[in-house]
This record gives C-alpha cells, structure tokens and sequence, in this order.
C-alpha cells in the first residue's frame, strides 16, 4: 500500500540534523529523499506526482498569504534575507501613435515570416521574404488539477 508523501516528507525533516538548513541542504535532501522512495518502487510514480502537485499549490498559497502579512521592509531571519523592492513606473508605449504604427509593422512582419516557413511570399516591396531559422523550444509535461 502506498504511504502518503507528506508523512514521508515529515519523517525525512525529523532525520534532518541542521534545525535551519539552508537552500542547498533543502534541494540535496529532497533530491535524496525522491531518489530512495522512487528506487524503492513501493509507490505509484503518479500517485506521487499528484500528491506534490497538490502539496506545491497549497504552498505557494501558504506562502502567498503570509508575504501579504510582512512588513514592507528589508529582513533577515532564520536563514532567510528579504529585500524590499519598490516597484516603480511602467511606460505606457502604446499610448504613442508612432511607436503603435511600428508594433503594427512588426506583428504583421511576423506573420510574413510565419507564413514563409511553409511556402514562398513576396511582400508588398516585391521582395522575397526569408525562411529564417527556428529555434525548438524545450518539450515539458503540463500536469493540471
């Protein structure tokens, strides 16, 4: 029967003897700790992956609200250091006419090469339009709940 990850978890943290480790002891006994339960093969690879994905999003709420509660201040404590960050002024381009004229020319620029990839084009000045090169984009495994 399958143990519930979290209790395994916890009985690894107790094995733990720094009270505070820092960030590279947490991704050294994590690694450690996935690596013995997945070599033991008593546990479903999914079943796993389900409860860690679970895990992870209550985390991040966890986090999420406690950031909410902190002061807005430079910290350090428990090994951690927290450094606050105003977050300044974002310029508004497309309130400009010209700088939307050119993004319009660049979207539809775009689509030429696009469109190029798969047969030849002339564009509106009578030239050819290039076959540029691609570049792959690392594959994934996109897991929702």
């Amino acid at each position: 029967m399958s143990k519930d990850l979290f209790l395994m978890m916890r009985e690894q943290e107790v094995q733990t003897s720094n009270f505070v480790p820092n960030k590279k002891e947490v991704q050294f006994a994590a690694k450690k700790f996935i690596t013995e339960v997945l070599e033991a093969g008593e546990n479903d690879q999914y079943e796993l992956i389900a409860q860690a994905k679970r895990m992870q999003e209550a985390l991040n709420v966890v986090t999420a609200e406690i950031l909410n509660h902190l002061p807005q201040e430079n910290f350090e404590a428990f090994g951690l250091k927290g450094t606050y960050r105003n977050g300044g002024d974002t310029i508004n381009y497309d309130e400009d006419e010209v700088w939307l004229h050119y993004k319009e020319l660049i979207k539809s620029r775009e689509e030429l090469l696009k469109l190029a990839q798969k047969q030849d084009i002339i564009d509106g000045y009578g030239n050819n339009v290039p076959k540029v090169s691609t570049t792959p984009r690392k594959s994934s495994l996109s897991i929702t709940f």
